[in-house]
């Protein structure tokens, strides 16, 4: 049997992947494939899970939100670890794994891996740091590092928007310089946000950013009249109005390169976790990593799958 690396995280939002892991080794024994499992503990040994990876290896199978994914990705890059990666969701958003088109049950997005092929996806990279959805600063972008798990993994979605309410009380306004090949920008601003993907805590933000297609989208929600611009961000994120332009308060920037520079002491945050200080210097990297993605018709990653099998019950015995 051909080996697959899976590294889960245990804490990871409502889903205990130890309550499905018999299944997903049986699905992946099924086709010839052996999980070598790893364990997430974030004690500073993960270093350990990478070292024996090498081309025999199949895939990378990893099962947790984006925090998770950015921190196993970043370590295959540090080891120059290139062969195809692929996600369970089982955090509380999974921003990345929805836009990357995975189902949010495991054993069915299991399925639609053995049942997918491998196509390059973008990546962003911000002073040396690689993040998969997006990169962000300013008014609600770090809500994720200050939510407990516990209450993310009870409430979900409603855990950051209670939390996104609470950091009302800090708005304040920067002063905000960006530059890119796209088109600058200099004012005040309340957010800014970075997308390689579409979505940030499951809130469809980025409609016209595509994950493949060597650009990242910046949006700018601007800072001239805040109380103004946050009930205009409100109605965006409720989906009021067009799904294919951005308010006038929101300034939309596609490029491939951009530096931001701000006078203020701004915190940023990379898929969930704590970014670096300014000033950023953040790119897109296309197709900077190989995903397994559902099939678009063409070759499959395992043609040796049966139709007949990608149709059982998940509760077949």
């Amino acid at each position: 049997m051909r080996k697959v690396r899976f590294i889960y995280n245990p804490t990871a939002g409502e889903t205990s992947i130890p309550e499905h892991l018999d299944r997903i080794v049986a699905l992946y024994q099924e086709q010839g494939l052996s999980l070598v499992p790893y364990r997430l503990t974030f004690d500073g040994t993960e270093q350990s899970m990478i070292d024996d990876i090498d081309p025999s290896y199949h895939h990378v199978l990893v099962a947790g939100g984006d925090g998770t994914v950015n921190f196993v990705l970043n370590l295959m890059k540090s080891k120059g670890i290139d062969i195809p990666l692929a996600v369970l969701p089982t955090g509380t958003a999974n921003d990345f794994a929805k836009v990357v088109g995975m189902p949010s049950d495991p054993e069915e997005a299991v399925r639609t891996i053995l049942s997918g092929d491998v196509r390059p996806v973008d990546l962003g990279l911000v002073n040396g740091t690689y993040f998969v959805n997006v990169c962000s600063c300013g008014l609600f972008t770090n809500v994720s590092q200050h939510t407990p798990t516990l209450m993310k993994n009870a409430f979900g979605k409603l855990a950051y928007i209670a939390g996104g309410a609470a950091d009302l009380a800090h708005l304040h306004k920067m002063k905000l310089r960006i530059s890119s090949d796209g088109g600058d920008f200099e004012g005040e601003a309340i957010i800014l946000l970075i997308f390689n993907g579409k979505t940030a805590g499951n809130f469809k933000l980025a409609h016209l950013s595509e994950v493949d297609d060597g650009l990242l989208d910046v949006l700018i929600v601007k800072g001239d009249s805040p109380i103004e611009t946050i009930h205009t961000f409100f109605l965006y994120l409720s989906g009021i109005g067009s799904n294919r332009t951005y308010p006038r308060e929101i300034v939309h920037i596609k490029c491939s390169h951009l530096r931001a520079e701000t006078d203020t002491a701004e915190s940023t945050d990379i898929d969930g976790e704590s970014g670096p200080d300014f000033p950023l210097d953040v790119r897109c990297i296309p197709g900077g990593i190989r995903m397994i993605r559902p099939t678009q018709n063409r070759t499959r990653f395992f043609p040796e799958i049966p139709l007949p099998f990608l149709r059982k019950k998940q509760t077949e015995q």
